[in-house]
């Protein structure tokens, strides 16, 4: 028997504790650096991503912004979890953007990623996003908050509004990324093949999405184009409002049990 709690908390309630656990797991779980071309930084190749409680509120749960944290454990481990952002765009839309998505290596291929942005959903969103290196990432937000499948993805309101509702973020990463891909007419030498992307300059190593993509390209399932180095895939789409449940008001656990 597998017991599962997923527990959702907004800003004011994530205390130090909760950003250290969420800190490890990004540490451990998230990914290793990769090698920068000549001329651009980033972190010791091959050595693990890490990130400090203290980084974690600065960066993702910034003073007067609404955000909001959701994770997940497994039988008292914390399997994964999720940080969300939320502000308006354009007479008053919500955007929910989720700003990080780690899930433990052990704990994969469980529908945890999906499970976690339904639980951070809101009736009031209506627009959502993400830049993330990983194919399953992006997959998980679609099955979670959109009205469409991959590889059906609509882009043109990503053409034509991404720039405008990135520019409105408390995140700095996201208000700063710069745009490319053949979607918004920014390709460049760096940029390759992709279609829908933000040169980031997060140098992480590719060898685990890139694999992923492989398979989806290779099934027809994949629209948004190739990896480059240095860069990060983006999907921002418009949802229909989708009431559920509240059980998991603020602060307070739900508890899921399965057998596996």
């Amino acid at each position: 028997m597998t017991t599962e709690i997923f527990s959702e908390f907004q800003s004011e309630d994530i205390t130090d504790a909760m950003l250290a656990e969420a800190a490890q797991l990004f540490s451990e779980h998230y990914g290793v650096w990769g090698t920068p071309p000549p001329g651009r930084q980033g972190g010791k190749p091959g050595s693990r991503v890490k990130l400090s409680g203290p980084r974690l509120r600065s960066q993702y749960l910034p003073a007067g912004a609404r955000c909001s944290y959701v994770s997940v454990t497994v039988d008292g481990t914390l399997a994964g979890n999720a940080f969300a952002c939320r502000w308006y765009y354009q007479e008053g839309r919500q955007v929910c953007w989720v700003t990080q998505l780690v899930v433990h290596r052990d704990y994969r291929e469980r529908r945890l990623a999906t499970r976690l942005l339904e639980k951070l959903r809101e009736t009031d969103d209506e627009i959502f996003g993400i830049m993330s290196s990983h194919p399953a990432a992006c997959i998980a937000i679609s099955k979670a908050c959109a009205d469409f499948a991959f590889p059906h993805v609509p882009l043109e309101f990503a053409r034509e509004h991404a720039a405008a509702v990135m520019a409105g973020s408390p995140i700095a990463y996201v208000k700063d990324a710069e745009l490319r891909g053949s979607l918004f007419s920014m390709p460049s030498d760096e940029a390759g093949d992709l279609v829908s992307g933000v040169d980031s300059n997060f140098f992480v190593d590719h060898e685990e999405p890139l694999a992923a993509l492989a398979w989806l390209q290779e099934e027809a399932f994949w629209p948004l184009g190739n990896l480059p180095d240095g860069h990060e895939f983006l999907l921002v789409f418009e949802s229909s409002r989708r009431r559920r449940s509240r059980s998991l008001s603020r602060g307070r656990h739900r508890q899921v049990s399965g057998t596996s």
